[in-house]
């Protein structure tokens, strides 16, 4: 099976919500209904991240047909998700908490986990509209990796 991965980031907030929402839509059929497995990354740092996994979570229930999987990726272990994992697995198909975020100081904790979700992406979807803080440094990383990178800020 052709596994395709795609991991999204982007900034704590975010401008043009709607506008963003209507591209990952396209997005995301396309990618669905065109790729013969897709695999998902996403955080839950953020307004893109919460607008992504909406979007993400919308699209497979509208389109998939089996070959989607959909993964929630933790810097490290947080109460909120101890003390709601069933509704959480009932949302994502998997949640995972990446061993080597988990143990580097917090607030290095969050770029490591995201340059993991890109080392094993074959896609890059962001939400970067400004050139500084941690999304946009993970952005410049995912460049340096020669990753395939669709900034859904800039999609017209």
């Amino acid at each position: 099976m052709n596994i395709y991965t795609v991991s999204f980031f982007g900034h704590r907030y975010i401008e043009r919500g709607i506008e963003i929402e209507n591209r990952l839509d396209k997005l995301l059929h396309n990618l669905i209904t065109q790729k013969e497995y897709v695999d998902f990354l996403i955080g839950r740092d953020g307004e893109f991240d919460i607008l992504a996994s909406a979007a993400i979570k919308r699209a497979i229930n509208n389109y998939a047909y089996g070959n989607t999987h959909f993964t929630l990726v933790f810097p490290y272990m947080k109460a909120e998700y101890r003390d709601n994992e069933k509704e959480y697995l009932n949302y994502y198909d998997e949640v995972e908490v990446y061993y080597r975020s988990s143990q580097a100081h917090p607030k290095a904790a969050i770029q490591i986990r995201n340059r993991y979700m890109i080392d094993r992406s074959d896609l890059v979807v962001c939400c970067v509209q400004h050139n500084s803080g941690g999304a946009y440094l993970t952005l410049k990383y995912a460049e340096k990796q020669g990753k395939k990178i669709i900034n859904i800020s800039d999609e017209q």
